[in-house]
């Protein structure tokens, strides 16, 4: 049964263009990263769902994209993404490009792929209320199928294994595999929450071999934000203060068993480098004390946002409908999704910080550097 505590659809599309500038790694400061492949949904997807038909996950629309260089390009944001400032700090030449775009093909591709869909999750069930939604599954059969042959004509196909060794992969999945699937019900009622977690957990470890099977072998897996303390999630419980819990107890819960992961999987997965981004604690950090880190508003939606009684599901803009214009000082824009100022801040930890509270065992840049 569907409680009214949670949300009835989650899931953010972002679009990127790409830079055909260079197809050297970057070792000005040592990196080593040649570009990037990103899986998953909500906040590391760049607008793959803007070519599916039938897809509700889109936000190609005003005022999405208000602050962005290319407008409203479908990104759930008002500017950039974590992907897109994590790759500035990389040094990449550009945007990472959507996998369904028809022109990320051939030498488009050599600094990486972005093959995220907004509503879709680690479970193949997940994300059928988003309308069609590409799974994480689907997503790495894209990459092996695809993208990978195509990159082994541009870069050569002899030691396969050791050229994608200069490229991170990117998994932010596991938040719609609870809005969009176990508190639906879609798991079945007598699944507890550990149980359905563990299995979800799991899941996701044969997903990550299977990758590291293609010769993946520099991994970021991006923990799940405290979807219970966004504007969406309080609104539908107008009485309760604070955060709905039961959305962030799920959320800790996967994100306990993603660090273990690092550890747990690294054994099985040779030669292979695995960093865990605890976003949650880093957002978390910021709601608990929004002024410290110069945010006047870590509760309320920057934009005007559709509500359930006008049809909506709380969590998008309205088209053309208003925003506020200190969003430097807004953690949400949306219902859900946070602003550039609060992606700046998630990508710098991601990348720099020294905290294992923040990032695990070591950060993004000493990855790059490995």
């Amino acid at each position: 049964m569907m409680s009214k505590n949670l949300p009835v659809f989650c899931a953010i599309v972002i679009f990127g263009l790409f830079t055909q500038s260079s197809t050297c790694t970057n070792t000005k400061h040592g990196y080593k990263t040649k570009g990037m492949f990103v899986f998953g949904s909500s906040l590391v997807d760049n607008g793959n769902n803007n070519f599916l038909r039938n897809s509700f996950a889109k936000a190609d629309f005003s005022p999405y994209g208000v602050d962005f260089p290319l407008g409203a390009s479908g990104r759930f944001t008002n500017g950039e993404n974590v992907i897109d400032i994590l790759g500035k700090k990389l040094q990449l030449p550009g945007y990472i490009p959507p996998f369904n775009d028809p022109s990320t093909r051939g030498t488009n591709i050599v600094h990486g792929v972005n093959f995220a869909s907004g509503g879709s999750g680690i479970l193949d069930n997940t994300g059928a209320l988003a309308g069609n939604v590409t799974s994480l599954n689907e997503q790495i059969s894209n990459f092996e199928k695809v993208s990978l042959p195509e990159l082994e004509q541009q870069l050569g196909s002899n030691n396969r294994k050791k050229r994608l060794s200069d490229y991170l992969f990117v998994v932010g999945s596991g938040g719609n595999d609870y809005s969009l699937n176990y508190f639906l019900g879609l798991a079945g009622a007598n699944v507890s929450l550990q149980a359905f977690t563990t299995n979800l957990t799991a899941t996701l470890s044969t997903q990550l071999k299977r990758l590291h099977g293609l010769g993946a072998r520099k991994f970021v897996l991006m923990a799940i934000n405290p979807n219970g303390c966004s504007p969406m999630a309080t609104a539908r419980v107008p009485t309760q203060e604070g955060c709905v819990e039961n959305l962030n107890r799920a959320s800790l819960m996967f994100n306990a068993n993603l660090k273990n992961l690092v550890d747990d999987i690294r054994p099985q997965m040779p030669a292979s480098k695995l960093v865990f981004v605890n976003s949650y604690n880093i957002l978390s950090d910021i709601i608990t004390s929004p002024t410290s880190q110069g945010f006047r508003d870590a509760s309320s939606s920057c934009c005007e946002v559709r509500q359930v009684s006008e049809g909506g599901t709380g969590i998008l803009c309205k088209r053309g409908g208003s925003i506020c214009t200190n969003r430097s000082e807004y953690v949400f824009f949306d219902g859900l999704h946070p602003t550039e100022a609060v992606n700046d801040i998630i990508a710098t930890k991601a990348f720099s910080s020294l905290l294992r509270a923040e990032v695990y065992p070591y950060n993004v840049r000493k990855l790059s550097q490995i």
